[in-house]
């Protein structure tokens, strides 16, 4: 379902606008971290940030993200894991991907 279509549908957002790139409103939310984060090409970007432009649901729910977002990182921007730890995830996620490619190349 797209936006501007449904039974999710924002009556605000216009399903005919010719400028208003369709894109469902649950694809928006799952991706607003990667907006937040800039880890979206600006193909995706665009696409995300035009929908936020006509979205009011999505726009609060952006922001909502966003303030929690800045929340975490007033309170916990300045934490380490402690330097064993961060070694042991390493070594874990080195055989993780191991294991995965050699399924892989086992077919």
């Amino acid at each position: 379902m797209t936006a501007g279509q449904g039974a999710d549908a924002d009556p605000a957002v216009p399903a005919a606008d010719p400028t208003f790139t369709q894109i469902d409103c649950s694809t928006v939310i799952a991706d607003v971290w990667l907006l937040l984060d800039n880890e979206c090409d600006p193909g995706a970007r665009s696409r995300l940030q035009g929908h936020l432009d006509r979205c009011p649901s999505c726009l609060e729910r952006y922001g909502i993200e966003k303030d929690l977002k800045a929340l975490i990182n007033r309170k916990c921007g300045g934490d380490l894991a402690p330097k064993g730890l961060r070694e042991r995830l390493t070594i874990e996620i080195r055989k993780t991907v191991i294991v995965h490619e050699q399924r892989l190349s086992d077919g």
